[in-house]
Order: structure tokens, then C-alpha cells, then sequence
């Protein structure tokens, strides 16, 4: 059985906006990964160990944005609002539908 790997948050869908995209952007505005890090190719087991990495760094803020201090809410509110300019921009909707 061949193991599944992470297609990298450039590929992606909605521009990296879904669960495991979400662990790479905070990966990044904690400063765990470097931003050109795009973990492309990263096995679950690497996903799991980044993703316990950055739950562990939200603690502290209670996993809230509003609790960062002044420099990491920016650098977060930047990340994420490229990522969400860019999604929207190729048709991408926040908007849940019936199903969801």
C-alpha cells in the first residue's frame, strides 16, 4: 500500500485553505517552517509532528488569533488574507452550502 503524501500547499485546493493548508500558514507565522517551505511531498507522519508543533504553539493564545501579541496577529492576518485574496480571486466562496 503506498503511503499517501501532501501535494504541498501550492497544489492544494482553494489555495491551501483547508485543514492541512491551515497547519502550513501557522506553521509559518510562528515561525516553525520557513514560509518557503511548502511541505510538498511530506509523508502524514511529517504532517502529524508539524501539526502537533503548531497546536502546541496556539496554546498559549488559547488557539485565537485576537490573542496574539501585535507582531504575530499582523504576520498571521497577512498570511491569511493573501491566501483568501488569491482563493477568492479563482472563484473560491466562504460561503457553506447545504451539505456542509
Amino acid at each position: 500500500m503506498q503511503e499517501l503524501v501532501y501535494a504541498g500547499i501550492q497544489e492544494d485546493e482553494n489555495e491551501g485553505l483547508t485543514h492541512l493548508g491551515r497547519v502550513v500558514r501557522d506553521a509559518w507565522v510562528f515561525g516553525i517552517i520557513p514560509e518557503t517551505e511548502t511541505c510538498t511531498g511530506w509523508s502524514g507522519a511529517q504532517m502529524q509532528v508539524l501539526y502537533e508543533k503548531v497546536y502546541a504553539a496556539w496554546e498559549p493564545y488559547a488557539h485565537l488569533p485576537s490573542r496574539l501579541p501585535d507582531e504575530l496577529r499582523e504576520r498571521h492576518m497577512l498570511i491569511y488574507e493573501q491566501a483568501i485574496s488569491a482563493a477568492k480571486n479563482k472563484g473560491w466562496s466562504a460561503e457553506l452550502g447545504e451539505d456542509d
